[in-house]
């Protein structure tokens, strides 16, 4: 099977796009983690598939599947790829999309400037739909990882995150504790770790574990699920600029409630096709 491709990168979350629009697509884990890996296939974060939508109202419908071969629910820098690339493959003329992903559906609107800002919709606080092991809601709640208990907050954006305050994100052995909180018993689905820095209410630096994947240069949800950690905890305002390891995302929560809103770029690196 020949498969037409391209490769992507938001901030530097990389990802390989696939359109299974106009070409027959039949991906397995096992094809998935050939494509993803940097040795001997194209290599990415992220396999993303465009689909026909179930739902008549939505224009797309949007599959991710990490490195190593699962599929997952949601992923932010990989959403502004995606409408960058339907709109390149000519598969819509739109500048507002509306595409359903195993999370739900999300719109995404590209700006004048070919940033895109997609709205995340609303956290999920609730440990039952996180989802985390925990009697009753709270703000933070404590996470006993061998002889250390990290105070964590606990958000979904369609997938789970675990969001740990830091004093200095550059120093902390996110490779050591990442693996640890990703597979840790509380989370039943895994997690997503991230390490958040607040610099003021409108800056903060962020790394993330990503399940299934390793530490990224971006993570697009994580970066919100820190928005949403930080300002339930009086840290952050409704604005904030997050600066990840690949570069910046600007983060819009006004609230409890409310949708979180991401803008930040996504970039074509390469165009191609492989043998599978």
């Amino acid at each position: 099977m020949r498969l037409r491709f391209t490769k992507m990168q938001g901030i530097g979350n990389d990802f390989v796009m696939l359109d299974g629009v106009s070409q027959k697509l039949s991906i397995s884990p096992a094809k998935i983690k050939k494509l993803a890996d940097r040795h001997f296939g194209v290599g990415c974060d992220q396999v993303l598939i465009v689909e026909a939508p179930q739902n008549p109202q939505a224009d797309f419908r949007y599959r991710i599947f990490n490195a190593n071969g699962e599929e997952v629910e949601n992923c932010g820098n990989g959403a502004r790829c995606f409408a960058i690339f339907v709109q390149q493959r000519g598969l819509t003329a739109k500048n507002e999309i509306v595409v359903e992903t195993k999370a739900g559906e999300m719109i995404l609107r590209v700006c004048d400037n070919k940033n895109v800002t997609v709205n995340m919709g609303v956290p999920a606080l609730e440990p039952k739909d996180i989802p985390f092991d925990a009697d009753e809601r709270a703000t933070t709640y404590p996470l006993k990882i061998e002889d250390h208990t990290f105070s964590i907050s606990a958000v979904s954006l369609g997938n789970p995150h675990a969001v740990i305050m830091v004093d200095d994100v550059r120093e902390f052995p996110v490779e050591k504790i990442g693996p640890t909180v990703e597979s840790h018993r509380r989370f039943p689905n895994k997690v997503n770790a991230g390490f958040l820095q607040i610099v003021s209410p409108e800056e903060a630096y962020l790394r993330v574990y990503e399940r299934g994947v390793g530490e990224t240069l971006a993570c697009g949800t994580g970066a919100c699920a820190a928005m949403v950690a930080g300002g339930l905890q009086g840290l952050l305002s409704t604005k904030t600029t997050m600066h990840l390891t690949g570069g910046d995302l600007s983060i819009e929560w006004q609230g409890e409630g409310q949708p979180v809103m991401m803008t930040g770029p996504a970039t074509t690196v390469f165009h191609g096709q492989i043998k599978l």
